[in-house]
């Protein structure tokens, strides 16, 4: 009796191809999924998971009963709104900017200029922002000191920490987020544009009427994204311009959970705030997919 000769799946290369990376997502991603288990136990790491006492929703209480805990909160929404409302449609606006250049060099060479700063670690990028920002030899500064302005202490006054916060990001991540928005440019049927010539229509015209309504999807699936991400504004990007001078303003829960949990070793208590503000991504990110859906039909999943 023959055997039957083996047929493989359609597309079996690309199934072979995705194995790594579902390796990396179950044993980097999912499987440390379940050490968050700790936030309802008083973790002892002599005893280990198995052996810790189980404390409950105890540590959920306490996060919400501590006032220092709910500044810190206040402070991460109200930082991950302004990089919303602020960051976030600035690749969108230089993505129809380098789109509307037409000598191709000047506009690769902006493009490059543009895409630099988020190959700089965040270290750099504070090194370089404390010198321009320094009360004495600051070049920010010295400008304003040519207006009979007195020299400001910015890194050192909570009001301005924010800003210098969402204002960091804004110049280090726009020009590299532009990428996706010019791809999705680059896709839309250049007979649109013509027809819109025919018309009449002008580059302002074209721009609102066909390059913005084609990419829109690209907008939405994006926005989700980051809404996913809103309480997630990272650790990086603040310690390293963190002091006691402005944590009061710029301190968020990334930085409190590092110097909680890691500095004074309260693992529960800080696993407790990790899973809070997992949960509340998730809420956000279902709650505008749904939102978007019904608005646009768009959605991610």
């Amino acid at each position: 009796m023959s055997k039957k000769p083996l047929v493989l799946p359609k597309n079996w290369v690309l199934y072979l191809i995705s194995v790594p990376g579902l390796f990396y997502f179950i044993i980097f991603k999912y499987i440390p999924l379940m050490g968050s288990v700790i936030a309802f136990q008083n973790y002892n790491i002599f005893k280990g998971i198995s052996g810790s006492p189980w404390a409950g929703l105890e540590h959920f209480r306490r996060m919400f009963a501590y006032d220092e805990f709910l500044t810190i909160l206040r402070n991460t929404i109200l930082i991950g709104l302004y990089d919303l409302v602020f960051a976030f449609p600035v690749p969108i606006i230089l993505a129809l900017l380098l789109n509307e250049l037409r000598i191709v060099i000047f506009k690769r060479v902006v493009q490059t200029v543009v895409y630099m700063p988020h190959f700089l670690s965040w270290v750099i990028v504070g090194g370089i922002l404390v010198g321009l920002l320094s009360p004495t030899t600051g070049f920010v500064n010295h400008v304003l000191g040519t207006f009979g302005i007195e020299p400001i202490y910015f890194l050192g006054d909570n009001e301005y920490i924010r800003s210098i916060l969402v204002g960091a990001g804004v110049w280090k991540d726009s020009g590299w987020g532009t990428i996706i928005y010019l791809a999705a440019i680059a896709g839309i049927n250049p007979d649109l544009y013509e027809a819109a010539v025919i018309d009449g229509a002008g580059r302002l015209r074209q721009t609102f009427s066909i390059t913005i309504p084609s990419i829109m999807s690209t907008i939405t699936i994006l926005f989700l994204l980051h809404i996913g991400n809103f309480l997630d504004f990272g650790f990086e990007r603040v310690f390293i311009f963190l002091n006691p001078l402005n944590s009061e303003n710029g301190e968020i829960i990334d930085t409190y959970v590092f110097r909680a949990g890691l500095v004074d070793r309260q693992y529960s208590y800080t696993t407790a705030i990790g899973l809070f503000k997992s949960l509340v991504g998730f809420m956000l990110i279902a709650i505008g997919n749904t939102l978007s859906k019904k608005v646009n039909g768009d959605g991610l999943y």
